[in-house]
């Protein structure tokens, strides 16, 4: 049985900060035990500066949402209209949707979480009449997060490095 038909994906707000930001650490944790420390880093998120500051903005000045499993919130997926401006990339060139975060809660790990919120946000990309979803992601590690993106719909575009971080820009049609 597919535990994703019992996930439920809501719009977020300022109150899911506190819940995205345990996301966001426990997945520095979990990065960190499986020795990866180049993708975020070893700082948790909330401790980080500015981090604190970006999940809020998130929460109020994009498009949040939270996958919940028996009520409990479990993944959050950001939408915005482009990339980080922080960010070495050009908005595409036509209306677009950009994935700006997506965490799943680590202890929940397998069970289409982050492929759950991937899906909702082609479906709220294609619901606001525009047929081009982005996402950002670290390219290292073996490329382990980029195949987790193409397994989902996407297609890499251009890389890119963010000082000496390596990246990749996908991209998915969804009209």
């Amino acid at each position: 049985m597919n535990d994703s038909t019992h996930i439920r994906i809501r719009p977020g707000g300022p109150e899911d900060v506190g819940g995205i930001l345990r996301m966001l650490d426990s997945a520095v944790a979990w990065m960190n035990a499986r020795g990866n420390t180049e993708q975020w880093g070893t700082t948790p998120y909330s401790q980080r500066p500015g981090g604190v500051e970006r999940v809020e903005r998130y929460t109020t000045e994009n498009a949040p949402y939270v996958a919940e499993l028996d009520g409990v919130a479990v993944g959050a997926l950001v939408l915005d209209s482009g990339p980080s401006p922080q960010m070495p990339i050009a908005p595409a060139d036509e209306p677009e949707r950009y994935v700006r975060l997506l965490v799943s809660d680590r202890r929940h790990a397998g069970l289409g979480i982050g492929a759950a919120l991937l899906a909702h946000a082609a479906e709220e990309t294609r619901r606001a009449g525009v047929e081009l979803l982005r996402v950002d992601c670290w390219a290292g590690g073996g490329g382990e997060l980029v195949a987790f993106y193409e397994r989902n719909g996407f297609a890499p575009t251009e890389s890119f490095l963010s000082g000496d971080w390596p990246g990749q820009v996908l991209a998915r049609r969804v009209g």
